[in-house]
């Protein structure tokens, strides 16, 4: 059930810093009108250029040690994982949940990507036409698709090609991308020794590929492809769907080597 926003506002701790979520700008609204006059709120984080987040980020610790509430709505929940004391998941004029940032935000996350409509959106789509890949999935730890991985836990991506014609020694490959464009892995069934070929009019091959996901949390796209060994493409699809990785602490950059720090 929904929690009153005019009822949590005073509860919050002084010096705290109140981060907001949700894809209904009428609650971010509510909230803010909500906040009492020594508090100091931003409407949009995520708005704000790298110099002026950096500008920000310094006054509102001035503020906070001075005891004064800071709210920061964001339209990039991950800005505030390692920011806010406390996220609201807002629906409207209501709170849906309310915690630590490693709580809701992954919460609110699944939410939004479950009302997403299903589907390939390709930024590109090319090749000869011998075979059109018909889904990709992204896979959680129990192999239900999702859109929302969690780093360190096993997940997968499955590729389905159908072949309109004859191939005799078809490759699916699959590429993963940040969301500004940087190849952060890729592979086929030829590099990982499974032969699919050869194919007949008809057929269809459903490829998995299985890794544990040692990626850090951000956006990331996948490619597919369908190909010949000699590298002439059945079916190219850039950038096809996408996925969100998240983690229970803040981890800069791609890959998250789960580095230990040692005093010696």
């Amino acid at each position: 059930m929904s929690i009153r926003i005019d009822q949590c506002i005073l509860s919050l701790a002084p010096g705290c810093v109140l981060g907001l979520i949700g894809h209904d700008p009428a609650g971010v609204s509510a909230t803010l009108a909500a906040a009492p006059p020594s508090a100091w709120v931003t409407e949009n984080l995520s708005a704000l250029s790298a110099p002026d987040r950096l500008a920000w980020l310094e006054q509102a610790e001035q503020r906070r040690r001075a005891g004064h509430l800071v709210i920061a709505a964001s339209s990039d929940p991950e800005s505030l994982r390692g920011l806010a004391d406390e996220v609201w998941w807002l629906d409207s004029s209501s709170i849906v949940e309310r915690g630590l940032p490693n709580a809701v935000i992954p919460a609110y996350l699944s939410s939004v990507y479950r009302s997403l409509p299903g589907g390939l959106h390709p930024s590109l789509r090319r090749g000869d036409g011998r075979a059109s890949i018909t889904s990709i999935h992204v896979l959680d730890d129990h192999h239900q698709p999702t859109a929302l991985l969690h780093s360190g836990q096993p997940a997968s991506i499955a590729v389905t090609v159908h072949f309109a014609a004859p191939v005799a020694d078809p490759i699916i490959g699959i590429m993963i991308r940040t969301r500004i464009g940087f190849e952060v892995f890729g592979t086929n069934t030829e590099l990982e020794h499974l032969p699919l070929g050869p194919v007949a009019a008809a057929d269809s091959r459903t490829v998995t590929f299985h890794f544990l996901c040692h990626l850090c949390p951000q956006s990331y796209t996948v490619t597919a492809a369908s190909h010949d060994p000699d590298g002439v493409w059945h079916e190219w699809l850039e950038d096809a769907i996408a996925f969100t990785v998240t983690d229970s602490r803040y981890t800069a950059g791609v890959a998250n080597l789960r580095a230990r720090a040692e005093l010696s």
